[in-house]
């Protein structure tokens, strides 16, 4: 911080010293203007403001996925651009991951926000399993900056799957981690979307890593997980990390100590001549947002629009400006 002691704005202290100037040239207190000496008026005129970062800079396309996080999340940083000058449009619903990454490569899309377990296993083709999210990063990374492209900074939160009980249930039968399963297996019934039981993340998964086989598999609609599970008709459900039902602490997670089901932190995929082309305070000020992004307050943020059926953003306006990364819009 500079000295408190020189607050004087740099612009009013070049007036002042000018005013000084012209009462000089009049002569002192007493003096009378005459013929050879005309009344000298100064202006002190109010500074003038920089333009804002995103300024004259090439036009930004920003996309999305087709759900909801994701509109959040589009909107959050087209809206955090948006305060900073840039010009920015925003694509709903991008469309397939082989479309995404064309559109990245002709210039049609400026970014997209990827989750780090999609990017490694889809794009990148890896197959290993990663110990920690800075590695799985760190892969991403690699095969990002060799195709021209880079992953700015990852978010704090992690989506993925996750298995989730009714809370009363999970303390009654002392079940807190998946690893816990095996001692109510037998009499267990796990819902989730069809292809649950053949995905190698997910039925098969459980089997290899924690020797868990549940006695009964209910297929079930995406978005009924919770309601099963409030009714009895599963005792474990598939969901994901970042529900917004879960703000409710109606539902326990059991913890996945053998990461079976990745790392689901997002990254905003960007092209490097994008970030060249607009400057240092776009990657900055898009890494400030995904900055905020704690488990807790993608799930605040995502139940606004599932649970209480706001308008992502609208949502997503309110955490920027409660965040002081925009000025509430006019009423």
């Amino acid at each position: 911080m500079g000295n408190p002691r020189h607050t004087t704005p740099l612009w009013l202290l070049a007036a002042l010293l000018g005013a000084l100037v012209a009462l000089a040239g009049c002569g002192g207190t007493n003096a009378q203007p005459t013929a050879s000496q005309p009344i000298v008026i100064t202006t002190i005129s109010a500074p003038t403001q920089p333009p804002l970062p995103g300024t004259g800079k090439p036009t930004v396309t920003i996309g999305d996925k087709n759900f909801t996080e994701q509109f959040v999340l589009g909107e959050l940083y087209y809206l955090a651009l948006k305060a900073q000058g840039y010009s920015v449009m925003l694509t709903r619903n991008i469309g397939p991951l082989e479309v995404s990454l064309q559109a990245l490569q002709n210039g049609s899309l400026s970014m997209y926000p990827e989750y780090i377990n999609t990017w490694d296993s889809s794009v990148a083709g890896y197959q290993q399993h990663f110990h920690t999210a800075v590695d799985a990063y760190r892969a991403g990374q690699r095969y990002a900056l060799a195709h021209g492209l880079v992953l700015l900074n990852p978010t704090p939160f992690s989506d993925t799957t996750a298995l989730a009980v009714e809370f009363n249930w999970g303390v009654q039968h002392a079940v807190t981690s998946i690893r816990d399963l095996r001692k109510v297996q037998r009499t267990v019934t796990l819902g989730a979307p069809p292809q649950f039981a053949q995905d190698p993340a997910g039925l098969p998964a459980l089997k290899r890593r924690y020797d868990v086989t549940p006695a009964v598999f209910k297929p079930l609609e995406v978005g009924a997980q919770y309601q099963a599970l409030d009714s009895g008709l599963v005792q474990v459900a598939d969901v994901n990390t970042t529900d917004g039902q879960l703000i409710t602490g109606n539902y326990t997670l059991l913890s996945d100590p053998q990461r079976v089901f990745g790392w689901g932190n997002v990254a905003p995929v960007v092209p490097i001549k994008v970030v060249e082309a607009e400057g240092p305070q776009f990657a900055a000020t898009i890494n400030r947002v995904t900055a905020l992004l704690t488990l807790a307050n993608i799930r605040q943020l995502n139940a606004a629009v599932d649970v209480d059926n706001q308008d992502p953003q609208t949502v997503a306006t309110q955490f920027l400006v409660d965040h002081g990364l925009m000025t509430a819009p006019a009423a």
